[in-house]
């Protein structure tokens, strides 16, 4: 008797374990193509602005090397994301940092006029 609870109590337990959704049967989070083009030149546009007011203003000199890196940073972002083994989780981590990355950018490029750029 003992035996057939232990094995109904069994069954149970792995009927409900199927029963959950498994994180690799979710859909991962996705990015636009336009929300891509748009990452993508909004941080090369940064990157060519700041790099040419740092000709005009060499305070800027050193944002314009730190400027380098965001393209960069939009492109790693956007990768790991795309990988079939990224997990849910962590590509929709990938992806934050991909907006963090771009919210930067545009933020930055709103503050060259105050930096003494045209």
């Amino acid at each position: 008797m003992r035996a057939i609870a232990f094995a109904a109590l069994a069954v149970a337990a792995a009927c409900s374990k199927s029963s959950a959704p498994d994180e690799t049967m979710q859909t991962k989070p996705v990015i636009s193509v336009e929300e891509v083009r748009q990452a993508r030149d909004a941080c090369a546009a940064y990157l060519a602005q700041v790099c040419a007011c740092a000709e005009h203003v060499p305070a800027l000199a050193e944002e314009c090397k730190l400027a380098r890196g965001a393209p960069e940073a939009v492109q790693l972002g956007l990768d790991v994301a795309a990988r079939p083994e990224t997990s849910r989780q962590d590509a929709a981590g990938a992806l934050a940092s991909v907006r963090k990355a771009v919210k930067n950018c545009i933020e930055s490029t709103a503050k060259l006029p105050a930096a003494g750029c045209r």
